[in-house]
């Protein structure tokens, strides 16, 4: 059988969730044969589960943080037939845990340290970058990380948070077109934690906003913001932008970028590497696809996946989903492991999905399983796996 799980949140990465689980299944099944394979969607371990596949060398920098402040990151640079690619994880430089609880406020936090990062994977004479996005402590739309990469900002809109985004023009953003010019020679690949777009009720603000800190009121200032930023960022750039031939007659520029699948990942950060010219894909799949996911599935008779909770957001984009869906054509069952289930069996069945378990069944169970993530893990699945043991 096969283990292939996603972090779980702040808690696991997903190579410490899959020890805990293959652990685990062990100890309760010892005469089944599990094998771990570490996934990501896009988020936080996206560089530590490309390394492990992919090999490389990992390059440290120092970049400012979601609240300005100096933090460590990293990136990944690989070597093979198609030149010099950088992988970066935009959660190494905004990400949720890197601000602790009592000061999360994305009306305020930034996504500069992201364009600092993304300068540093260029100057290792990288031609293709690889971005990984998810698990964010900003809702920003990216123009942070622009201000990151040189973007002027006379009046101080842009690199202060999605706060202040709703006062921006056309003019603030005079540099940007100049800016997508300067990336146009270098292949910027968004592997996108999730498909939702910028706005609206599941986009940046309206679907992730509170899981953030913000408050109600909050979110819908920061969707009027982003709204206003959409519009300024698409007239600033004017006609650098191509047409769409396959889109509707009808579709405006500004539409099509703030619709995309994956525009509103991380805060908005798809749109604003939209502006640089990047592509987005599903992150899930693209490091399903290296570390070979399928043929690992083919190989196996039950698929074990896992993620801090399974909602609504994991069926656009994340790991437990894509899981399922590489299972079904190898008629291999799918089971998900996850800190708390709020998918309905419905849901569930028509994803794919043959069972999911939570570790915390009860809201009252959530702070023991946070207190104790592993262990509480564990203590799930050895339950799971007396239920579902191949042997």
């Amino acid at each position: 059988m096969l283990v292939a799980p996603d972090g779980f949140g702040s808690s696991l990465t997903s190579a410490q969730a899959t020890t805990t689980i293959v652990d685990a299944w062990r100890s309760a099944c010892p005469h089944d044969d599990v094998h771990g394979c570490p996934l990501s969607d896009g988020g936080p371990g996206f560089v530590e589960t490309l390394r492990t596949s992919l090999g490389g060398e990992l390059v440290g920098a120092t970049v400012g943080g979601p609240l300005g402040t100096p933090v460590p990151a990293g990136l990944l640079v690989v070597d093979d037939e198609r030149g010099r690619t950088a992988y970066v994880e935009s959660a190494h430089a905004v990400g949720l845990a890197l601000v602790p609880p009592e000061l999360r406020d994305p009306t305020r936090t930034t996504t500069r340290g992201l364009g600092e990062l993304l300068e540093a994977a260029r100057a290792t004479g990288a031609r293709r970058v690889v971005v990984g996005l998810g698990g964010s402590a900003t809702n920003d739309a990216g123009a942070g990380m622009l201000v990151g990469l040189g973007l002027p900002d006379p009046r101080g809109l842009l690199g202060g948070g999605g706060g202040p985004l709703a006062a921006v023009t056309p003019d603030d953003l005079a540099g940007l077109r100049e800016l997508r010019a300067r990336w146009a020679g270098t292949e910027l690949l968004v592997a996108s934690d999730v498909d939702v777009p910028l706005l609206g009720l599941q986009g940046a603000s309206g679907g992730f906003a509170a899981q953030k800190g913000a408050t109600p009121a909050q979110a819908q200032e920061l969707e009027r913001a982003l709204a206003s930023f959409s519009r300024a960022a698409v007239t600033a750039l004017g006609d650098a932008l191509r047409p769409d031939l396959l889109a509707a007659r009808t579709a405006s520029p500004a539409t099509r970028l703030t619709h995309a699948p994956g525009a509103g990942a991380a805060g908005g950060l798809g749109f604003g590497l939209a502006l640089l010219g990047g592509r987005t894909v599903p992150g899930a799949a693209l490091v399903a696809d290296a570390v070979r996911l399928d043929e690992r599935i083919a190989a196996a008779d039950l698929v074990v996946t896992g993620e801090g909770r399974f909602d609504w957001q994991s069926l656009h984009g994340k790991v437990a989903a894509l899981v399922a869906e590489r299972a079904l054509p190898h008629a291999v069952p799918t089971i998900v492991v996850a800190g708390q289930v709020q998918v309905g069996r419905r849901e569930q069945s028509a994803a794919g999905v043959a069972g999911a378990y939570a570790v915390a069944e009860h809201p009252d169970e959530v702070a023991r399983a946070l207190a104790d993530p592993a262990g509480t893990l564990a203590a799930r699945v050895v339950r799971v796996a007396r239920t579902w043991s191949p042997a």
